[in-house]
């Protein structure tokens, strides 16, 4: 390629991104109304704008009290096949309490505990049996549960489609979540209900239904059937009951057979969820409709019914939920459904809004520190390198617009520990123009020419320049694999920086050499 194409290339290439870089410095709204500028730049994390920090406490004791119910179902089902009678049984508080119905049926309730391998006797009085889970089991109940509960609300707020950019989901302590979530990214009322919604979903079929809770109850004076229970819908606006339905406790089909969940709309274009079932969920959806045509089925989340549609046909993987909720309630149902349910209840332990006041003061003292950091690299540069150490001064503002531009494009975010990183690069970028022109200098006592000296102190310092930026490089990307939040903007930070300091150093500043004293016989290199 000639000199030529390669000046203009770069030069374009530098414009384009301080394009990119002067656009950050723009108010947003000016930014939307003009026509030539970009809308979107760069982000700036919860530690410079503010926003909501979270603490959220996750509550394991009913993980617990789960496990225990699910051992309790196995040894009934052990005891009943071995025609022993099933006695009373419930977990309550991490103890499963067991009545058992006679003397005699003592030791058989024992060895079908014993059989569960997970169950240590924690007390009999007579025929009154109590169990405790082993501590190694419910450790490991308890971990299982903390690393599902993390999973699932990483995957509300980080949602692709409507989750929230930028926030940082990640466990403190042996039953704490910590929630960030940069100011000004969503409503807190929407964020709080979007945290704290187990999303549990079931489809039942319904057997009774009246306009309220009292109506229905009224029919049975006696109580309701056995494994039935009363399901409510409710005005999203008012809260109040407008439709009960009585439908069995266990459900016919859960959400855990969902695939996809997305936000549609019906012919009078009123918001609705258009849901998906795998294949196993499918046959199992198929099945249950097909054999209950004409008959409501109540779609319930939470314990609370979002809608009864009847059963007109047949329906296998597809459906849709219907309800009256708005467009942004349609969306977030569809962002619970997606992640999945959270197998425990979460609550906000504690709450705390940080201002914007400090992360200005941050951005004002990291542009300043740059711009010193800039000043005094310039001074040394030139004063030692003379001609040469221009150069290198022009390749370190290439680097820095470069740098923020390539961030901006892709809609980086940049925080405090980003700002450390950018310092850090304006330092670091002159590094490899060190290496050249130390390596020129040698050339040079050889009494090479200049244009030789050149070209051998760039050829021999490139595989220096590339060992030593790769080497940092590596580190950055294991810091952004495993770190969080702010640790990943300064990784973001500083890998970006480095790309672009060895690209300005192996391109920019030999264009620079090429232009002067590029093919001119020179008796002196200023360097």
């Amino acid at each position: 390629m000639s000199l030529r194409w390669r000046l203009g290339s770069v030069i374009a290439l530098v414009l384009l991104f301080g394009w990119l870089t002067v656009a950050n410095f723009i108010p947003k709204a000016d930014r939307l109304e003009s026509n030539w500028l970009p809308d979107d730049g760069l982000r700036l994390g919860l530690d410079l704008q503010g926003g909501i920090h979270w603490v959220v406490g996750v509550d394991l004791p009913t993980a617990v009290d789960r496990e225990l119910d699910f051992v309790r179902k196995n040894i009934s089902d052990s005891l009943e096949e071995n025609g022993t009678s099933v006695p009373s049984m419930e977990a309550v508080s991490g103890v499963l309490v067991i009545h058992a119905a006679s003397p005699d049926d003592v030791s058989a309730i024992e060895d079908a505990a014993d059989d569960s391998g997970v169950l240590r006797s924690a007390d009999i009085d007579g025929t009154t049996l109590r169990y405790e889970l082993t501590s190694d089991w419910e450790a490991e109940i308890r971990e299982r549960t903390m690393l599902q509960v993390l999973e699932v609300l990483r995957r509300r707020i980080d949602d692709p489609v409507r989750g929230i950019p930028d926030s940082v989901v990640t466990r403190q302590g042996a039953d704490r979540v910590l929630v960030q979530i940069p100011g000004g990214q969503i409503d807190r009322t929407r964020a709080r209900k979007l945290l704290k919604s187990t999303g549990f979903l079931e489809f039942k079929i319904v057997q009774d239904q009246d306009v309220n809770e009292d109506l229905l109850l009224a029919r049975y004076p006696e109580g309701l059937p056995p494994e039935t229970m009363v399901s409510v819908e409710r005005d999203s606006e008012t809260q109040r009951v407008s439709a009960a339905f009585l439908v069995p406790k266990s459900p016919d089909i859960t959400g855990d057979f969902l695939e996809d969940a997305r936000v549609g709309f019906d012919q009078q274009q009123r918001p609705l969820v258009n849901f998906r079932f795998n294949p196993e969920g499918g046959d199992i959806f198929g099945t249950l409709t097909e054999e209950n045509i004409g008959k409501p089925l109540a779609i319930v989340l939470d314990e609370n019914v979002y809608s009864a549609p009847t059963v007109n046909s047949k329906i296998t993987t597809r459906g849709q939920i219907t309800g009256r909720f708005t467009s942004q309630e349609a969306a977030d149902l569809a962002v619970v459904l997606r992640a999945g349910a959270l197998s425990v209840p979460v609550v906000i332990e504690e709450e705390r809004s940080i201002g914007p006041a400090l992360g200005q003061d941050s951005i004002d003292s990291g542009v300043a520190a740059s711009i010193v950091g800039l000043v005094l690299i310039l001074f040394f540069a030139i004063g030692y390198y003379r001609l040469s150490g221009v150069y290198a001064g022009i390749a370190l503002l290439c680097n820095l617009v470069l740098l923020v531009g390539l961030m901006s494009l892709f809609d980086a975010t940049l925080t405090l520990p980003g700002i450390a990183g950018l310092v850090l690069t304006v330092g670091m970028a002159v590094d490899a123009n060190v290496i050249i022109f130390e390596r020129i200098r040698e050339e040079l006592r050889g009494n090479r020419s200049p244009r030789a000296a050149i070209a051998t102190g760039f050829n021999k310092a490139l595989w220096t320049v590339l060992d030593a930026n790769i080497t940092t490089l590596i580190t950055a990307v294991i810091l952004f694999q495993f770190g969080t939040g702010p640790i990943k903007g300064f990784a973001v930070t500083l890998s970006v920086g480095i790309l672009t300091s060895v690209f300005t150093a192996l391109v920019v500043t030999r264009l620079l050499f090429h232009l002067y004293p590029g093919d001119r016989q020179v008796a002196a290199l200023s360097i």
